[in-house]
């Protein structure tokens, strides 16, 4: 009855019309998403061959949304004004509790943040000698410049933000839709000749699982998504946040899955092995084999596009979640919180933390799995879950077969991971 009477107010908040106002948070929220899962997807999910690709594109879409769907709930149910995740664990769980789960959410974005300094340089430094026949630039001066540039747009604030987010991501909705079908041509048919054995076939889904978990992670951007619904419908947030959610999942999986088997299909294995080898994303790849133009100069500009936009949500996550940890310690030190310090702070230590990062260029593949990864199946699936069966705010979710279905999902990109890195 509870399961019914929650997706009735769901349906109803649906009813209540569709604003501008949710068109923005979607493509925020997507474009949050899409650039992990456009530029490095491809190379790991592929590598495994097309049938347990297959398999994923089917578990992919009820994995993003039910997952997301359990955190936005998890903010939304706190009964104070303005509270992020970081002050909503704190509120749950308590003082301890709330410092280890706010240290955790920063190590689950900030590597991502990472990547991205790292994705962007890589990008553009391979689009100069590549596409434009020019040398290549100093690295440290690229991509210091790049990321002054990105981070430019997140000191200007949340509302110019998403106005860039929603400028940036049509173009791309665009641009990576024509470019799945222009690759259709290409496709090598013979993959789907190639059936794993249902060992083989269960094995790689399972190790992929936590590259597809990162690769339609929107999560860094759920905590202010949930603070703003909060704050615009009140006690009605929560059922407004499910119906937008429903319709990102919808739009990722279809975009996403879509040029992932473009992708895959134009590419032998060996191609996608060399990609990892050399640290660059899928675009970059096709745009320096594949003879077409129309790839070698759009594959590169699609690649930035789908970093800056993913960059935005990512570093507001990580910046939320940096000056949890930094006020959470001053207050248990009876310290006076200055704002403005703090901040400044955070964006110094930001800004040095990614360039030098930029500068080292390590493995972003590497860095995904062994950093990211753990963290977010931790905090995106186990932690609302668990949430769900102890605080009294969240008793309507309780006794649901889809918080089962997230649990296991949570644990197996978690066992994944762990058995990847130990062998």
């Amino acid at each position: 009855m509870q399961e019914e009477a929650i997706n009735t107010q769901v349906q109803e908040a649906g009813r209540q019309g569709w604003t501008r106002q949710d068109t923005t948070w979607m493509l925020s929220l997507f474009g949050t998403a899409v650039g992990a899962g456009i530029l490095f997807l491809p190379i790991n999910a592929g590598m495994g061959g097309f049938w347990p690709l297959v398999m994923m594109a089917i578990i992919i879409g009820p994995m993003t949304y039910l997952a997301h769907r359990g955190l936005s709930r998890f903010v939304c149910s706190s009964q104070k004004q303005g509270s992020d995740i970081t002050h909503v664990v704190e509120e749950y769980f308590g003082v301890g509790a709330g410092k280890a789960i706010t240290l955790l959410y920063f190590f689950a974005i900030f590597p991502i943040v990472l990547i991205y300094g790292v994705g962007i340089t890589n990008t553009i430094d391979s689009f100069i000698v590549n596409q434009l026949g020019m040398a290549s630039p100093p690295r440290w001066i690229l991509s210091g410049v790049l990321i002054l540039g990105m981070m430019s747009v997140m000191v200007s604030g949340q509302k110019i933000m998403l106005k860039v987010t929603q400028f940036l991501v049509y173009p791309l909705v665009a641009i990576l839709a024509f470019m799945s079908l222009y690759l259709i041509p290409s496709w090598k048919m013979d993959a789907l000749t190639q059936v794993p054995s249902v060992g083989g076939f269960l094995g790689t889904v399972w190790l992929t699982i936590p590259v597809l978990v990162f690769a339609f992670n929107h999560s860094p951007a759920i905590s202010q998504f949930s603070v703003a619904l909060k704050r615009e419908h009140g006690v009605n947030a929560s059922k407004k946040a499910d119906v937008i959610l429903r319709n990102t999942s919808m739009m990722l999986v279809s975009f996403v899955m879509l040029f992932v088997f473009s992708c895959v299909l134009s590419l032998s294995p060996a191609q996608l092995a060399e990609s990892k080898a050399q640290n660059l994303p899928i675009l970059s790849y096709l745009a320096n084999v594949h003879a077409s133009g129309f790839v070698s100069y759009f594959g590169p500009i699609i690649a930035v596009i789908a970093i800056v936009s993913s960059f935005f949500g990512h570093y507001l996550g990580a910046t939320e979640g940096l000056k949890g940890i930094i006020t959470k310690q001053l207050r248990s030190s009876k310290k006076e919180v200055s704002d403005k310090k703090v901040d400044k702070f955070i964006l110094g230590f930001m800004f040095f933390s990614i360039w030098g990062v930029a500068i080292i260029n390590p493995s972003i593949l590497g860095m995904i799995e062994a950093l990211g990864g753990p963290i977010i199946a931790a905090i995106l699936y186990l932690m609302p879950m668990y949430a769900i069966y102890k605080v009294p705010a969240l008793k309507a979710y309780r006794g649901r077969i889809s918080n089962v279905f997230v649990v296991i999902a949570g644990l197996l990109a978690m066992t994944a991971i762990l058995f990847g890195m130990l062998s």
